[in-house]
């Protein structure tokens, strides 16, 4: 296996591709350019890549440069959502402004949300509470956060909601499970007959494939193991101890490397919508107010 590339090196080659310089990049990181050119050389030689095309005009990303450029800008964004995550998570008593969320959501938009939110109030103080959907019903009910954000497939009773976001479960296995091989859709019957790894009561997760079960006809989800967490239940399923249910959001960099396998179900309608929750009859203002806007442009 190749050596990992430092993040430095990462950002040198988003900046090239970004400024079509060397130099420049260089003087945006605050090195010299020798230094510059062997750190992209390094970089290089540990990727067994040519990534940048150096000539008198300037420096261009090669083919296998724009590739892996963009595969470096998504690595330090994932970055800068887990340092953003973390600090809010560090500073969940005296924030200024203080949030909830359930875990896929927690784990996989609200430190982006925060991110772009702090870019453009540098000063706010966020704090960051991850428990399950119905846990953060009842935190904005008790007014121990000021806006929380939940995936159960129904709005919690006497809160304002609102959707930020579409989202579906999907039904997984490792590559070694029998399903993997199954060239067919399953039926809902099929699916219930079989234990599944699941999250624990009250999560969204457990709550929407329950509902969806029960339109279905299909009876109820027989539980292998409960655990508290979409990685949790993720490794789990990787480590071979049976099929899940889980967030898209969850799933999909491990379905596209192969580490999961995605088995159809027939008849069973897994679409779930994603809600910011806050106390019914208030209207949001200031970074509450900020933070949902951020959450929904774009949507």
């Amino acid at each position: 296996m190749s050596a990992v590339p430092d993040l430095e090196s990462l950002r040198l080659l988003v900046l090239i591709g970004e400024r079509g310089s060397l130099g420049k990049a260089a003087a945006e990181l605050g090195i010299a350019q020798p230094s510059a050119s062997k750190r992209l050389s390094t970089l290089e030689r540990r990727l067994g890549l040519t990534l940048v095309d150096r000539t008198r005009r300037g420096s261009a990303l090669t083919p296998a440069g724009r590739v892996v450029w963009g595969w470096a800008q998504r690595v330090l964004e994932e970055l800068d959502g887990l340092l953003t995550g973390a600090e809010a998570l560090r500073s969940e008593r005296d924030a200024k402004l203080r949030v909830g969320a359930s875990m896929t959501i927690a784990e996989h938009l609200v430190p982006m949300w925060i991110g772009e939110l702090r870019r453009s109030e540098p000063e706010l103080y966020v704090g960051l509470q991850v428990t399950n959907s119905e846990r953060v019903g009842e935190l904005v009910r008790d007014g121990a956060i000021d806006v929380g954000f939940v995936e159960s497939p129904t709005a919690p009773a006497g809160l304002s909601t609102r959707r930020v976001a579409a989202d579906r479960l999907l039904v997984v296995v490792a590559p070694a499970h029998p399903w993997a091989r199954i060239r067919r859709s399953l039926s809902t019957a099929e699916l219930v007959t079989v234990p599944l790894v699941v999250r624990e009561r009250g999560s969204g997760t457990r709550e929407t494939l329950e509902r969806a079960l029960r339109r279905a006809g299909a009876g109820e989800v027989m539980p292998l193991v409960e655990l508290g967490s979409a990685a949790a239940v993720r490794g789990a399923v990787i480590a071979g101890t049976g099929p899940a249910v889980m967030s898209e959001l969850a799933v999909a960099a491990d379905l596209a490397e192969g580490r999961l396998i995605e088995v159809a179900v027939a008849g069973l309608d897994l679409r779930r919508m994603l809600r910011a929750v806050w106390p019914a009859g208030r209207k949001l203002v200031g970074p509450a107010a900020s933070l949902l806007a951020t959450a929904t442009r774009g949507r």
